[in-house]
C-alpha cells in the first residue's frame, strides 16, 4: 500500500510499519574537512519522531514526514552483517537515531528489543540507541552482552521544558538511565545541543551532578558535547513552527560547514564550563568528544585533538576494547584509515 506523503508535524500522528527498501546503513559525517566527526554508522530503521523539539533538524530535512519503522529486522541485520563482515578487525558503532528517536516508539514496535538481541551475537559491532524518552521497560532483562549502548540526549531542565516538547523530563530520563544501568547496559551521554538560557551555568552544573548520582562513570561508554547549530534556512521554520521559542534571537555566525552556531567565544565558554564539571566525576579513561567542531576548538577545550576523523574512530574502538573488552582484537589504527 502506498503511503500518502504528509508534512513533518502531521506525520507524527500515525505510525506505519514498512518493509526494507534499498540500503539502510550510512555514516553520520560532516562533509567539511575542518570539522571532526565521530564517524558513527547509522541504521535508518526509524523515520520521524513523536516529540517536538524546537531545534530538531527533521523539520527542515524531511520531505515526507510520515512516521515509519522498518519491520524487517532480518533484512536490516543481513545488511549490518554484510557491512561489518567487510572489515572484521574494525569495531563498528551503529545507531538507529539519525532520523528519529530510538526508543520513543518502542512500546508500539518492539524494534529496539529485537535489535539488542541480534547485536548480542556480533563480535565487531556495538548498537547505540539514543533517546529523549523514559521508555526503557521493554529492554530491561534482555541478554545484551555489552553490545548495546543506551544513550540519552540531555539538557538543563529549563531547556527541556521550553524547547523539547513532549519529551521525558530530566528526572524521568535519569530514572530510566538508572534502570538500564542496573540492567547492565553501557550508557552514552550526549550533552547536545547546549543552549544559552538564564543561569545556564548552574543549569548544566546541576545536570551533570544529577546524572552521576544515578550512574557510575565506569559504565559510561562515551560522552559528547555540542551546541545549538542548524542550517540558515531552518531559522524561519523554527520561528513558524515554534513561535514561543527564543532560539533564533541569539547571536550566531555561519561556519565553514554552512551551519550557524553561537559565536566561538561563547561556545568555548560553554564547553569549558561543562567539561570542568564532568572532570569532577569521570576518570581520564572516559572518552569525551565534541560533536561537529573544528580542531582549534578541541585544542582550546581539551588541550589536544585527534589527528583526523579516522583517528577519532580508532580512539572510540580503543576505549571500548580497553575498558569493556569489546571488539575481536586489539584495535589497530591501520584498520580505521
Amino acid at each position: 500500500m502506498k503511503i500518502k506523503p504528509v508534512n513533518y508535524r502531521d506525520g507524527k500522528d500515525e505510525l506505519h510499519r514498512v518493509g526494507k527498501m534499498g540500503e539502510s546503513m550510512g555514516v553520520c559525517a560532516t562533509f567539511n574537512e575542518k570539522y571532526l566527526c565521530c564517524s558513527v554508522h547509522v541504521l535508518r530503521s526509524v523515520h520521524n519522531c513523536p516529540f517536538e523539539c524546537s531545534y530538531c533538524f527533521l523539520q527542515n530535512y524531511l520531505t515526507n514526514g510520515v512516521t515509519k519503522v522498518v519491520d524487517d529486522i532480518p533484512g536490516l541485520m543481513r545488511e549490518v552483517r554484510g557491512r561489518i563482515g567487510s572489515n572484521p578487525h574494525r569495531l563498528f558503532r551503529i545507531g538507529t537515531w539519525e532520523l528519529g528517536d530510538s526508543l520513543a516508539l518502542e512500546g508500539s514496535t518492539g524494534q529496539a528489543a529485537q535489535l539488542i538481541r541480534e547485536f548480542a551475537s556480533l563480535g565487531n559491532a556495538v548498537l547505540e540507541l539514543k533517546t529523549k524518552s523514559d521508555r526503557v521497560d521493554s529492554v530491561l532483562g534482555i541478554e545484551h552482552r555489552n553490545r548495546t549502548v543506551i544513550s540519552w540526549s540531555l539538557n538543563a531542565e529549563q531547556v527541556i521544558s521550553r524547547e523539547e516538547h513532549g519529551t521525558a523530563s530530566l528526572a524521568k530520563r535519569i530514572e530510566a538511565m538508572h534502570k538500564v544501568y542496573e540492567s547492565g547496559y553501557l550508557i552514552g551521554l550526549h550533552f547536545d545541543p547546549m543552549i544559552v538560557h538564564d543561569e545556564w551555568e548552574e543549569g548544566y552544573e546541576k545536570l551533570v551532578s544529577d546524572v552521576f548520582a544515578a550512574v557510575h562513570p565506569d559504565r559510561v561508554a562515551w560522552i559528547s558535547i555540542g551546541s545549538l547549530r542548524f542550517n540558515p534556512e531552518m531559522k524561519k521554520k523554527i520561528e513558524n513552527n515554534y513561535p514561543d521559542s527564543s532560539l533564533t534571537c541569539a547571536e550566531m555566525v555561519a561556519g565553514d560547514d554552512a551551519k550557524v552556531r553561537y559565536v566561538k567565544p561563547l561556545r568555548l565558554k560553554m564547553y569549558k564550563h561543562l567539561y570542568s564539571r564532568l572532570q569532577k566525576y569521570i576518570a581520564d579513561e572516559n572518552l569525551v568528544y565534541l560533536c561537529m567542531e573544528r580542531w582549534d576548538v578541541w585544542e582550546k577545550v581539551f588541550g589536544s585533538a585527534p589527528e583526523s576523523t579516522n583517528h577519532l574512530d580508532y580512539l572510540f574502538a580503543k576505549s571500548l576494547y580497553d575498558r569493556h573488552g569489546l571488539g575481536v582484537s586489539v584495535p589497530l589504527l591501520k584498520d580505521y584509515v
